[in-house]
């Protein structure tokens, strides 16, 4: 079995999109981008992935606030959850969209670009999993802030590490999916 279709390149191990699926990127370098050329899906799914971006950098300026004692708990738990829980549930549903409707027809439109998708599946499991994490560490700050716990404090910590731990992979699937799916859709259509 290849490389490209070993399950290799893990998400939480790559600093770059594998050279094996950057060649459409180097096709459509994203210095082209922003061409009126580009579709309009193309220029919607940036725009989402900008959205992602900036809710993860939002969630980490709470964290680093909270951290640094320029917002109290309450802050935290007001400011964070109502961002975790749009950012959850975008990310999840735009996941679903990708991998139910977007991924088939790229294998379609461009089989030799099939490992690369199949990478970024993979990477959604991955992605999911961190997801799940955020939920279940946002469920327990809440729980523990509104029964006025003694560990709400600590669960607050625990938030802000899983937060850590989620945005780096994140990040790195946002673009790497971007090197492979622009280029495509801006080439073939």
């Amino acid at each position: 079995m290849s490389d490209l279709t070993s399950g290799a390149w893990p998400l939480p191990a790559r600093t770059a999109l594998p050279p094996a699926f950057a060649w459409l990127r180097e096709a459509f370098p994203r210095s082209r981008w922003r061409e009126a050329s580009v579709p309009a899906s193309a220029t919607h799914w940036l725009e989402m992935h900008a959205g992602f971006r900036q809710a993860s950098d939002h969630m980490q300026q709470f964290t680093t606030a909270y951290r640094a004692g320029t917002i109290d708990l309450r802050g935290f738990h007001d400011r964070l959850l109502p961002t975790l829980s749009g950012f959850l549930q975008h990310l999840d549903g735009h996941h679903n969209i990708e991998t139910t409707h977007y991924f088939p027809q790229f294998r379609a439109i461009e089989p030799r670009i099939a490992p690369g998708i199949d990478l970024l599946d993979r990477d959604h499991d991955a992605v999911h999993g961190q997801l799940e994490s955020l939920a279940d560490r946002g469920n327990a700050l809440h729980r523990a802030f509104r029964a006025a716990d003694i560990h709400a404090a600590d669960q607050a910590a625990r938030m802000a590490d899983a937060l850590d731990a989620a945005a780096p992979p994140l990040l790195r699937h946002l673009d790497d999916e971007e090197d492979i799916v622009i280029p495509l859709m801006a080439l073939r259509g």
